[in-house]
């Protein structure tokens, strides 16, 4: 969810403004993936690397993140949407981890969709983090080194619940990854808009969607294979 501070900018407003406004963006788009039957969305909401933000701007986010939980408890409620999240989530400043764990147990019962947050989430920091647990358990012979696949692997990441990405979007013109699910794009298809976040409304969704349904996913197999 890219582009907040730069629509802020171009408007000349606080870059606060800019976050506050995509937040409209994130409950159209949770919204509308429940309306479409999609079973997981998650949001990159807040980077390891965003921690190095000026500390003015890191306490907005913070605060933002507190009052949203607690204004959507009834949207999330009402469209049997699950909370989740991933990431050093101990690293959040106390009330943000208190309301984050509130909403996500309040809602661990809703099945109709699962909205994962990402939060202070860097996938450099969850592969290291897997690589020591598997090591760990390796040296104390929980496991064999020989049975190391990518199931177990998979079962020592943030995202253990999770089915691999399908689809990632990109707002603001960025093509790059920046540290989010690198192990679990593997096979995902990329979808880049130059609309910045507060913009992103649910036709940009649609139409990314749309491309994605036009593409061929062959997993390394030819079109011939797959007809």
């Amino acid at each position: 969810m890219d582009g907040n501070g730069r629509w802020a900018k171009q408007k000349g407003l606080l870059r606060a403004i800019g976050h506050e406004n995509g937040t409209k963006s994130v409950r159209e788009t949770v919204e509308s993936c429940a309306e479409l039957g999609i079973e997981n969305l998650t949001l990159y909401a807040f980077s390891t690397e965003n921690w190095n933000r000026p500390k003015l701007e890191v306490d907005t986010l913070m605060k933002l993140l507190v009052s949203s939980l607690k204004k959507e408890i009834k949207t999330l409620q009402d469209n049997n949407i699950k909370l989740n999240a991933i990431g050093n989530l101990t690293s959040l400043p106390k009330k943000v981890f208190k309301e984050l764990h509130e909403v996500i147990a309040k809602t661990e019962k809703n099945t109709r969709m699962t909205l994962t947050l990402a939060l202070s989430y860097g996938s450099r920091e969850e592969l290291i983090s897997a690589v020591k647990e598997i090591s760990d358990k390796v040296k104390n012979n929980i496991i064999s080194s020989e049975n190391i696949d990518e199931s177990v692997i998979n079962k020592h990441l943030y995202t253990q619940n999770l089915p691999d990405v399908d689809l990632l979007i990109r707002t603001s013109g960025e093509q790059r990854i920046s540290n989010f699910l690198l192990w679990q794009i593997a096979y995902a298809e990329l979808y880049f808009t130059d609309v910045l976040w507060p913009d992103f409304t649910r036709q940009h969704l649609y139409d990314a969607i749309i491309d994605y349904q036009k593409r061929e996913r062959r997993f390394g197999k030819t079109s011939e294979q797959l007809s």
